[in-house]
């Protein structure tokens, strides 16, 4: 009779270590240290280069004028969609591809992986991946993981499914109600380093309702920095970095 007991205490026992194993790599979401232990997670590349990506997408409300401004600068970038909303909007997922975006997985929905098992998260990443794969012809290579969190099990997930996970260098703060074009340009460029991966929304789907809106203010100011710093801005595939595919 004590035996059941003994396990219960074992099993108990285990969880913090489990618990632990489970959200292991989610020190590397934290920028600084993610940035000087995992270049290759922070999509650290050449020195003369910038990324530029997008999540949260695609919006047949914003990401169009998105496509429109990259469209007028000559710049490509990398799109890391939701697949919820790749299925709501196949024609704007083509046309992303058709301008010669590059295109990765941001899951199927915008939910921290930490809250979920193997299973449900191997599932959510392949739903996505497959569905963008239909749409474009090309599967995607690239994985971003909702708010930056990863588990161990989207690694391992990441890993059966041929998707490499990239986060990145600095970001814009661009989701919250007090962001302006001003204050997007000036915290991207607090960071902003040849090498460095810029984040960027072109949705307000999981943000502030027209948060887009200030990014989208802010993408030529940024745009007009890097030139001026010498820094060439392209998709993931052309930054030079341990993860990338350049795809023909």
């Amino acid at each position: 009779m004590t035996v059941v007991p003994a396990l219960r205490g074992a099993a108990l026992a285990a969880l913090p270590v489990l618990a632990a194993a489970h959200a292991a790599p989610v020190v590397t979401t934290f920028g600084p240290l993610r940035n000087r232990v995992t270049p290759r997670l922070a999509g650290r590349g050449r020195a003369g280069h910038v990324a530029l990506t997008f999540d949260d997408g695609p919006d047949p409300h914003s990401t169009p004028l998105f496509l429109g401004a990259l469209a007028a600068r000559g710049v490509r970038a990398t799109f890391f969609l939701l697949g919820g909303e790749a299925r709501r909007s196949p024609g704007l997922v083509r046309e992303i591809a058709a301008e010669g975006h590059e295109i990765g997985v941001h899951g199927w929905l915008h939910r921290p992986l930490l809250l979920r098992g193997p299973r449900a998260t191997y599932d959510d990443l392949a739903r996505a991946r497959d569905l963008v794969g239909d749409l474009t012809g090309r599967r995607p290579t690239l994985f971003r993981p909702p708010y930056g969190v990863m588990s161990s099990a989207a690694h391992l997930a990441a890993r059966r499914l041929g998707l490499t996970p990239v986060l990145w260098t600095c970001w814009g703060e661009d989701w919250t109600a007090r962001a302006t074009p001003a204050s997007v340009h000036r915290t991207v460029v607090r960071d902003l380093r040849g090498g460095g991966t810029i984040l960027l929304h072109d949705s307000d789907r999981t943000s502030v309702p027209g948060s887009w809106r200030a990014t989208l203010g802010a993408l030529p100011r940024i745009l007009d920095t890097c030139d001026r710093r010498g820094l060439e801005v392209g998709p993931l595939c052309e930054h030079g970095w341990a993860g990338s595919r350049r795809t023909a």
